[in-house]
């Protein structure tokens, strides 16, 4: 971590010194440069500091996230500025180069072409737009929820439950909260919903059940008439933490899973239940994570549908989008609806209603956000009640899902 530290130090501390460039060609004020150079020195300072204060088992709150999210938000900042003032500094040695081999004999090729303000402040304001964004994504995004409503219908939905509603939500990351107030507010939006059931997709905490503690009872307060249902996340295992034993990993699983429990929430762990309603009845799935690649391979989608029927119309909950891109839609059984989380839209994108659905992520998750369809299955995933890694969120916004079952017309 140490070495890695000084690397990006290094590499930041060069850009800054040179995409100072352009911020000198246009302000000529020393204490402006002066000001440049202690905030650029300032998030430095701040991540170091963090990062050297950071203990295991510590909230990434007020810590090494926010202080990541700053510097990174000056890094990227350096990084365009200095990436124009490369493209002005190739122009200029071309035009210095060309006048001196072609025998011209002027100022121009006496002296270096000075820089041109017009260059330097088309690179300080395009850089300021990410700059001024992932600021922003910090102070407001973060905890900017949203409620997105869908209504999905389907041929063989039983009568009763038609117009049964449910709210999920997904990616808690309760250990990157700082704003007791704005979670109690998503917590208060989530029951204002009064759906039926409220499914829970994964990732209570970042690492470790003590960042669930301070927010439990929060939590605790969320109610619908046929209960508070949930899965585990990869994050849940604490498979990103660094452990003293694995004994003392297993007991943090352990109290994770009767923590929610002590919460009200419903742990499905391989497991399904029925909703019932007027005497007809859904199956309600979970599994533990299955995630493509590296990711935690613990679900059983075998164990958790035994004891199912298979005409049976049946909702799963799996936290990543890759087992059902990869296993749940060619399952034998066919699952009507999946609920999962995971990408966090990356927290970073652009969203408009209609036009625009974008995020890095979709080069490496093909079903990112929202809802979906294939071989007559939906999944809907969704976007993150949390956050982690960046404090904030940009574009992105944190989501409560609310999803009404239609029973189709056959007319």
């Amino acid at each position: 971590m140490t070495r890695f530290l000084v690397i990006i130090s290094i590499i930041y501390i060069a850009l800054a010194i040179y995409g100072f460039q352009a911020f000198k060609t246009l302000f000529k004020s020393p204490w402006a440069q002066i000001g440049y150079g202690l905030a650029f020195l300032a998030a430095l300072v701040f991540l170091i500091f963090r990062v050297a204060t950071y203990q295991p088992g510590m909230a990434m709150r007020g810590h090494i996230a926010v202080a990541g999210g700053i510097f990174f938000s000056f890094f990227l900042l350096a990084m365009v500025l200095g990436f124009f003032m490369l493209l002005e500094d190739v122009v200029r040695l071309s035009v210095f180069g060309y006048n001196k081999i072609a025998g011209v004999s002027d100022e121009s090729t006496r002296f270096f072409p000075s820089r041109r303000k017009f260059v330097s402040l088309i690179g300080l304001g395009l850089a300021a737009l990410p700059f001024g964004a992932l600021l922003y994504g910090m102070y407001r995004g973060k905890y900017n929820y949203r409620v997105l409503k869908y209504e999905l219908e389907f041929d063989d939905l039983p009568d009763a439950f038609d117009g049964y509603q449910i709210t999920q939500i997904s990616d808690i990351h309760s250990g990157s909260f700082d704003d007791r107030d704005k979670v109690a507010y998503g917590v208060d939006l989530i029951n204002e919903q009064q759906s039926d059931v409220i499914l829970f997709t994964g990732d209570i905490v970042n690492d470790r059940t003590e960042e669930l503690r301070p927010w439990a009872d929060l939590f605790s307060k969320l109610e619908a008439r046929d209960g508070v249902f949930s899965v585990l996340g990869n994050h849940d295992y604490g498979d990103y933490a660094s452990w003293e034993s694995t004994a003392a990993k297993a007991k943090n699983l352990e109290d994770l899973k009767q923590l929610q429990k002590d919460m009200g929430f419903d742990l499905l762990l391989d497991e399904h239940r029925y909703l019932e309603k007027n005497g007809q009845r859904i199956a309600l799935l979970g599994v533990e994570n299955w995630g493509r690649g590296r990711f935690k391979k613990a679900g059983d989608l075998e164990k958790a549908k035994a004891g199912i029927q298979k005409d049976d119309f049946k909702i799963l909950m799996s936290h990543d989008p890759s087992h059902w891109e990869d296993v749940v839609i060619n399952d034998d059984f066919h699952f009507h609806l999946t609920l999962s989380g995971h990408t966090h839209g990356m927290q970073f994108g652009v969203e408009i209603p209609g036009l625009i659905k974008w995020s890095p992520v979709k080069w490496r998750y093909k079903y990112w956000a929202g809802v979906y369809k294939e071989l007559g299955q939906f999944i809907n995933v969704n976007r993150g009640f949390g956050f982690i890694g960046y404090p904030g969120r940009v574009g992105i916004l944190p989501e409560i899902t609310v999803i009404t079952l239609k029973r189709k017309s056959l007319t």
